[in-house]
């Protein structure tokens, strides 16, 4: 009953969104006369750091990040005055935090909150053409749809949507972030051909295990029924993970997507040394990394350290299953120079 009720809610808040921004656009058609601002997009394996690395990013002032709260309800369109206080902040939160209300140990996986970033694929759910969907619900028969979809009306419809949101309250550079997008690269730079692209890496066994105790978790929320991971092996399989990280590997090789616009970025590193591998990353990025930023984000990071909400617990496997899955990673790691976790 709790999931028929959270699905419906979440559904008439996406229906609602949508007829908002088309109505927004028809009184004010000057929206989309507005020139982008440049966008960084984070993406890269599901649980391979994309998170914690956008959350941090987004305590420098030159990055805007939409918040949970402003994609939910973006109309009107969020002003730079009454952006902290906005009255929509409180509706959201109380709304998000249904998800720990129904699962307390949510939190340890993932946190959540009005005012943290938001991530793309969540909103691109008001086009009901997202991987979101999916993720969050047991749904086989639109899965298998959204295999062969055409994601173009999505992303474009998020560009859209970024417009809005920048009317009345400008940002320097968009940052935004979905794991999603490493499955739609040449979508996504023919929609946004002014976006650069941090690509996150991670022991791949590890996150793969995390990935799979998470999508079980989001299911549980909403639904009975038995675990269908059989219907949903391109998220879980090793084999067919491994296909898709190399999938990306190929069309980095052809030219498909411009390896200039693409950095990687190794989770490990933001472990073992954050002020480090942050101004690296602002160096390939070709952007100022000036002191209140270094001090925003090295603030964020000792609040919120490893465990804050409790301990994720999953079962990697046992060695020989582990040896075997290395073997089927090795390429993905032996190009982007990702280290063993396990």
């Amino acid at each position: 009953l709790f999931g028929r009720l959270m699905t419906r809610s979440d559904i008439l808040v996406w229906l609602q969104e949508r007829l908002e921004i088309e109505e927004t656009y028809r009184r004010h058609p000057e929206i989309d006369e507005q020139e982008l601002a440049p966008p960084v997009f984070i993406t890269g394996l599901p649980r391979s750091g994309t998170s914690i690395l956008f959350e941090t990013l987004s305590r420098d002032r030159q990055f805007g990040a939409p918040a949970n709260w402003e994609i939910m309800f973006p109309c009107p369109p969020p002003e730079a005055t009454t952006y902290a206080t906005d009255p929509r902040i409180t509706k959201a939160e109380h709304l998000l935090g249904q998800w720990n209300r129904v699962t307390p140990t949510f939190p340890a996986l993932h946190e959540i909150g009005a005012r943290i970033p938001h991530e793309c694929a969540v909103a691109m759910c008001c086009t009901f053409a997202s991987d979101t969907l999916p993720v969050s619900y047991q749904i086989p028969g639109y899965y298998t749809w959204l295999l062969g979809a055409d994601l173009t009306p999505a992303y474009a419809y998020y560009r859209r949507m970024l417009k809005l949101l920048q009317w009345r309250n400008p940002r320097r550079h968009w940052l935004l972030k979905s794991p999603a997008h490493t499955q739609y690269l040449p979508v996504l730079f023919a929609v946004f051909p002014e976006a650069t692209v941090v690509l996150t890496h991670r022991d791949p066994i590890r996150a793969q295990a995390s990935v799979t105790s998470l999508i079980g978790t989001m299911y549980w929320m909403r639904s009975d029924k038995p675990f269908d991971a059989a219907s949903f092996e391109r998220l879980l399989t090793p084999e067919a993970i491994a296909a898709g990280l190399e999938h990306v590997i190929g069309q980095i090789e052809s030219g498909t997507v411009p390896r200039d616009r693409i950095h990687d970025f190794q989770f490990a590193d933001l472990l073992a040394d954050p002020a480090t591998a942050l101004a690296a990353l602002y160096g390939r990025l070709g952007l100022a990394l000036d002191e209140s930023a270094r001090a925003a984000m090295a603030a964020y990071l000792a609040a919120k350290p490893k465990g804050k909400f409790g301990i994720h617990s999953y079962d990697i496997g046992d060695p020989a299953r582990i040896a075997r899955e290395r073997k089927i990673f090795h390429r993905y790691q032996q190009y982007h120079h990702v280290p063993n976790e396990t």
